[in-house]
């Protein structure tokens, strides 16, 4: 009311305009500097949240869980490779760099992973002596920027992983700020200690799917065919560059959605750039498919991946299996709130933080400060790690075994209907209660 008794028009904040994007606008107008974070897309986009699974009743058999096997294994490289990498569990972790990551965070993640019988990759800056050594299988990470790389560790590795491009940021770099760059990341990646780098944002000796072909084998004269080679690359043009890969002699394919996360680029980017995991999967499956190649060449999708039944989604609609990133390093105590006060100190809170490029982690984990990185024991991270792989795998079965299924890989896009249209278009399931999605040809 005003003094004269007449009721106030609430004020309606613009839809537009909000309060965050008034906030960049003012620090971009006193800065002059585009802003840079970490971590994945904010934005809400259609997801696997969107998509619900049919279990069965009648019209299907379901299987029991305590006596029932609902297989998980799953084998990948198989196309060209010698020694294919076999993985108990379709679920590995996704590349995450030394120097990005702490050492003994690089350590978590591989303890985690080989208890858990999966792989881990080693990121852009080359390969560290505690990942080699606690994982049972390791991916060794060809990027454009060669920081680190050497033949030697190409050789030690259990699969090599060209990089093309990054769910975060495709056809974009990456960035490493100074105060990340230690002695020791400065010596593995031949660079100036305390000075910002960049990640190229293509290869320096190869600019099209032809010289891609030539670099593959490259690779595999250098492994002497032993180990498989994979492309990764960025959502945006799925269809296309998983058939490019495949062409090019990629014995997997790791395809990457926008929620996929980064240690720093830019906040752009990572917004408007790309494509969403869940818009990205039929194309690459139908590439595959339409190549005569669909299992032979294996489709791992990354980017948001969270839960059991993420996985459960990502193999019915296609995929041989998936790779986290974000999950894995909350698993192991990022953004943990025990540590609330000193991310309020650095001007966030544990639920959003993502300033991982300044280097200052209450956590240890997106840090080379050597008393944060002391903060994280490794036997017990790679413990935490083991747990949540295993929930996952244990929620993935429990779906699969309610649609009547004794293995991850015989789910099927039958097994779904979609909640929004958005999501029925980009996954090519019905929209729930009908037997229809948009852009389905009539019979």
């Amino acid at each position: 009311m005003d003094n004269k008794g007449i009721p106030r028009t609430v004020p309606a904040k613009s839809a537009t305009f909000t309060d965050p994007v008034n906030a960049e606008i003012r620090r971009a107008a006193a800065t002059g500097i585009y802003d840079i974070r970490g971590g994945g897309a904010k934005r809400r986009v259609p997801h696997f949240d969107d998509l619900l699974f049919l279990g069965a009743s009648i019209s299907r058999y379901p299987l029991e869980g305590y006596r029932e096997k609902c297989e998980t294994k799953v084998t990948l490289g198989t196309r060209f490779a010698k020694n294919p990498v076999e993985l108990e569990i379709p679920i590995t972790i996704a590349g995450m760099s030394f120097g990005a990551l702490s050492g003994p965070a690089k350590e978590a993640l591989g303890r985690g992973a080989s208890a858990a019988g999966t792989s881990t990759t080693t990121g852009d800056g080359g390969m560290t002596a505690e990942e080699r050594t606690h994982s049972s299988k390791l991916v060794y990470q060809y990027l454009p920027s060669r920081y680190g790389m050497n033949p030697d560790d190409l050789r030690k590795a259990d699969a090599i992983e060209v990089v093309v491009g990054q769910g975060a940021k495709p056809g974009g770099g990456g960035m490493l700020l100074g105060q990340k760059i230690s002695d020791r990341v400065a010596d593995m990646r031949t660079l100036p200690k305390g000075i910002d780098q960049r990640s190229a944002c293509r290869h320096p000796d190869w600019t099209g799917p032809d010289d891609l072909e030539i670099k593959i084998l490259e690779l595999r004269e250098i492994t002497g065919w032993r180990v498989p080679v994979y492309v990764k690359v960025g959502g945006t043009r799925p269809y296309y560059d998983v058939a490019l890969a495949v062409k090019a002699g990629a014995d997997v394919v790791v395809l990457d959605g926008m929620q996929g996360g980064t240690a720093a680029t830019q906040d752009v980017f990572i917004e408007n750039v790309g494509l969403p995991t869940l818009a990205c999967i039929r194309p690459a499956v139908q590439a595959l498919q339409d190549l005569g190649l669909h299992r032979e060449v294996q489709l791992v999708i990354s980017g948001g991946i969270r839960t059991g039944a993420d996985v459960a989604k990502a193999l019915a609609l296609g995929a041989d299996a998936v790779s986290i990133g974000t999950a894995a390093m909350i698993a192991i105590g990022d953004n943990d709130p025990k540590w609330e006060a000193e991310y309020q100190e650095l001007g966030t809170t544990a639920g959003a933080y993502d300033d991982w490029h300044e280097g200052r982690d209450p956590a240890g984990i997106t840090t080379q400060d050597p008393d944060l990185a002391a903060r994280l024991d490794p036997v017990d991270a790679g413990r935490r790690l083991r747990n949540y792989l295993k929930v996952l795998t244990l929620e993935a079965q429990t779906i699969a075994r309610a649609c009547g299924h004794n293995h991850l890989h015989n789910l099927e896009p039958e097994d779904l209907c979609a909640l929004t249209m958005e999501a029925a278009a980009m996954a090519k399931v019905p929209l729930a209660g009908t037997d229809w999605y948009p852009g389905k040809k009539e019979t």
